[in-house]
C-alpha cells in the first residue's frame, strides 16, 4: 500500500453527526513530522545506488584518462573498426554478389599478372602507338622512349597471359589526368586489344579465353595501390585471391615493389615476381630519380599515406573518385585503412590477410 501524502488529513463526526475540525491542525502537523522524518531517513537502497553510480563514474573517468593519455593513432583506430566488423568468412554485400555469376573455371585462375599504368593512350591506330601526340604524358615523360617502354610492358603482360591459362591480366591505373575521360588502365587495355595482343581463341584446357581473362583496375593512384588494388580486382573477377603475383613495370622500380610494397602487404617472397623493362639507352638519371622520389619516400612511409606521397595521390585524383574495394574485397578492409603514424609509421599491418599461411 502506498503511504498517505504528507499533507493529508481527515475529519471526524461529532455526536450530532456533524463534521468537526477539532484537532485537525494538530493531527496534520503530526503527520507532516512523521512523513518528513521518513523522507529524510537514510535508505539502504539509496546508499547502494549511490555506490553503484560512483563505481561507474570512477571506471568511466579512468577509461577516458587512459584513452586521452595514450599515443593516438587514428588510422589504426579506423583499421580496427573495419576489422571488428569482419568475421572470418567475410563476404561482399548481397546486392553486389547478386549481380555476379562466375563460370566454374574461374576457380582455377590463381596467377595475377599486373601491368602498372603510367600514362593514357588516346589513339585509335595501334600502328601509331609510338607517336607521343596519341598519349597524355607528363612533361618528364616526353622523349627518351617512354611510350615504347609502356607498350613493351603491355606486350609482356599479354604474352604471359596467353601462355598461362590459369592467369588473369590486370591493367592498373586510375583516371589521373584531368584532360582524359578514361583511366590509364582502360587505355592500356584498349591498346592491347587494338594491337591484337590478346588471343581471342579458347584454349583446349580452359573455356576462358585471354580476352575474358583481361581486365582493368581503374582506381590506383600510385605504385602501392597498383599492387594492392589489383589483388582486390582479382578477387572481384575470380571470387578468390591469387596464389602467385607477377608485376611488370620499369626495372628501376623493382626494389620498390619487391622490398617495400610486397613487404607492406606481407606477400610471400617466393610467390612474387617482378619483370623490369626499361627504356633503351642511358637510364642512370631515371634510377637516380627513383631513389630520390620513389624508393626513398616509400622507405619512410611504407603505405604512402602521409606528406608528399599522400599529396601525390590527391593530385592524381582530379575527379574525386573512390574505389569500391571495402565492399567487393571485404577481407582487405583493415589493410586498406592501415596508415600508422608517429615513430611507428612503417609498422607492417598486423591484422589477418587472406594469403596468410595457416
Amino acid at each position: 500500500m502506498l503511504p498517505s501524502p504528507a499533507t493529508s488529513y481527515s475529519k471526524r463526526r461529532d455526536l450530532h453527526g456533524h463534521y468537526s475540525s477539532d484537532g485537525v491542525f494538530a493531527n496534520t502537523l503530526t503527520r507532516f513530522r512523521i512523513n518528513r522524518a521518513t523522507l529524510l531517513a537514510r535508505s539502504r537502497v539509496t546508499n547502494l545506488g549511490i555506490a553503484i553510480l560512483s563505481s561507474i563514474l570512477a571506471i568511466s573517468i579512468l577509461t577516458n584518462l587512459n584513452f586521452a593519455l595514450r599515443p593516438v593513432d587514428s588510422q589504426w583506430g579506423k583499421a580496427q573498426s573495419w576489422l571488428s566488423t569482419l568475421s572470418k568468412g567475410a563476404s561482399s554485400p548481397g546486392s553486389i554478389a547478386a549481380t555476379v555469376v562466375r563460370q566454374t573455371e574461374w576457380k582455377d585462375v590463381k596467377h595475377l599478372i599486373v601491368v602498372a599504368g603510367h600514362a593514357v593512350w588516346t589513339g585509335s591506330d595501334p600502328n601509331a602507338r609510338l607517336d607521343e601526340s596519341n598519349w597524355i604524358l607528363e612533361d618528364r615523360q616526353r622523349g627518351g622512349g617512354n611510350v615504347a617502354a609502356f607498350f613493351r610492358h603491355i606486350e609482356e603482360g599479354s604474352r604471359l597471359l596467353n601462355s598461362d591459362t590459369q592467369s588473369l591480366l590486370v591493367f592498373s591505373g586510375g583516371q589521373t589526368r584531368p584532360t582524359s575521360l578514361i583511366t590509364e588502365a582502360q587505355s592500356y587495355h584498349q591498346l592491347a586489344t587494338s594491337a591484337r595482343l590478346l588471343n581471342s581463341e579458347r584454349n583446349h584446357q580452359s573455356t576462358l579465353p585471354p580476352t575474358l581473362r583481361t581486365t582493368s583496375e581503374n582506381f590506383a593512384l600510385d605504385s602501392f595501390q597498383n599492387l594492392l588494388f589489383s589483388i582486390a580486382r582479382f578477387h572481384e573477377v575470380t571470387g578468390s585471391y591469387p596464389t602467385n603475383i607477377t608485376v611488370i613495370g620499369f626495372g628501376m622500380k623493382k626494389p620498390r615493389f619487391q622490398e617495400l610494397h610486397r613487404r607492406a602487404i606481407r606477400w610471400p617472397e617466393e610467390r612474387f615476381e617482378y619483370i623490369g623493362i626499361d627504356v633503351e639507352g642511358d637510364t642512370s638519371l631515371a634510377y637516380a630519380g627513383e631513389a630520390e622520389f620513389g624508393y626513398g619516400p616509400y622507405s619512410k612511409d611504407l603505405y604512402g599515406c602521409h606528406d608528399t606521397l599522400l599529396a601525390k595521390r590527391r593530385r592524381r585524383n582530379p575527379f574525386q573518385i573512390f574505389h569500391p574495394y571495402h565492399s567487393s574485397a571485404p577481407e582487405l578492409a583493415g589493410l586498406l585503412e592501415w596508415c600508422p603514424t608517429g615513430p611507428q609509421r612503417n609498422k607492417v599491418f598486423p591484422g589477418p590477410l587472406p594469403w596468410d599461411v595457416r
